[in-house]
This record gives C-alpha cells, structure tokens and sequence, in this order.
C-alpha cells in the first residue's frame, strides 16, 4: 500500500466510455486513479503492488479478469480487488469470488453504490481485525495474521478477507452471525445499506472448501438456520 494520503485505484477496463467515466467519478471522490485497457497492460500495473484498489473487468482483450486475479493471488494475497461484470451468470460470479476478489458489481452498476463499496473495501483493507492468537479447527491451524493455515505438510492460503470472516467468527465464541452483520463488520458496508450480494455466502463455501474435511457436511463452519454462520472451535 502507498503511503499517500489519498486512495490509489487501478480500474481495468477496456470500454473507453466505462473507463474514463470510472477515472473522473473517483478523482472526483478525492482518489489518486490510474487505469488499463487490456489484460496484460492492467496485469503489469497491478503488480506492481502500488495500488490500494483494483477495479477489475472480467471480459478483457489479451487476458480476462479472471486469469488477473489469479495472478494477482498468487503474489498477494492482501491486495483489495473488486471485479466489474457484465455476465452476471452464478458461475462467473462465484469463479472471481473464488479466484480471491473482494466483491463484484454488476454492470449496469450504480455510481453511488459502486462507491460506497469501494470506500467499504478500503476501509476493511485498513483494518487488522484478524485474530491474532493462533486458532485450531482439528488438525487444522490457522494463522490468519499471516494469511494461512497448516494441516500437516500441507500449507492452506487465505485472502485478507477469508481471514477477517473466520477472525470475526472466531471472536465471537460460536455466536451465529448474520449475514448482514458479516457485511457490515466484515466488509465494512453500512448497516441496512439495501446492497444485495451473494459474496457472504460464496466467501463461506470458499472458506468451507479449505478448513472442512467434508465440505458438504461442514464441522467447523456452521450454517444455523435462520441467524446465519458460526465457528465452532476446538476445545
């Protein structure tokens, strides 16, 4: 992260009308804005580590979005990126989420929300709400300030954000959680903000695929009907 005053936001977006809008919409919101519009081109910049946020389109000429954030992930896994999506189909959805982005948007998107999730990634990016002491889920041991865990030889990275959701479960002793309160406390959204997003429950099928031994019968990461998510520890 820079050690500027104002945010820096990389938007990669090969629409020129999209893209020029987005640059004049945050310079506007008091953010420092540079962009790209084509894959490689936006892959060069975001990884050169000096952005605070990326705004990443999926369909993009050279390299797509998707093939981005992983590339992104696999150097940073701390890094706040929100996709922009035309193709609001559940899979490419759930395969950015997968792949580590933060959010997504879909296009048309409305200005007001789109910054207000911005400011709400950004905030949490600032924040170091992950549990500090080391957690224990079976054989499993997290280390969430660092960003992984370790069951046997095998060594499980997290993004930032699958460690401030098992951080903020763990810190509150298998009370369920709420969706809502998840974005809220989580990604930083303001409470009864009316942003509908699946990104709640696909960060936990994500995270589910890495702690559980049987994702599809979760030990540790619970579903209680009706309230939302818990972690169970270990005792």
């Amino acid at each position: 992260m820079n050690t500027h005053n104002k945010s820096r936001l990389l938007v990669i977006e090969d629409e020129e009308p999209i893209r020029v809008g987005l640059e004049d919409l945050f310079v506007f919101h008091g953010y420092e804005v540079e962009s790209a519009a084509d894959g490689p081109g936006g892959l060069a910049k975001a990884l050169s580590g000096k952005f605070d946020l990326i705004l990443l389109d999926i369909m993009l000429p050279g390299l797509d979005g998707f093939a981005i954030c992983d590339q992104v992930r696999a150097v940073d896994r701390a890094q706040p990126i929100i996709m922009l999506t035309a193709r609001t189909a559940d899979e490419d959805i759930i395969q950015g989420l997968r792949l580590g982005a933060d959010d997504y948007v879909a296009k048309p998107f409305s200005v007001t929300e789109l910054v207000l999730r911005v400011g709400a990634v950004l905030r949490r990016s600032g924040a170091d709400d992950a549990a500090a002491r080391p957690l224990q889920l079976g054989d499993l041991r997290l280390d969430l300030g660092n960003l992984c865990g370790q069951r046997g030889a095998e060594e499980i990275p997290f993004t930032r954000r699958e460690a401030e959701i098992l951080g903020y479960l763990a810190a509150q002793e298998a009370r369920p959680v709420s969706r809502e309160e998840l974005l809220h406390r989580v990604w930083g959204y303001a409470r009864d903000c009316g942003i509908e997003t699946r990104t709640v429950d696909i960060h936990i099928a994500k995270l589910r695929r890495k702690i559980e031994t049987d994702p599809g019968h979760p030990q540790w990461l619970q579903t209680v009907r009706g309230l939302g998510y818990r972690l169970r520890l270990a005792p």
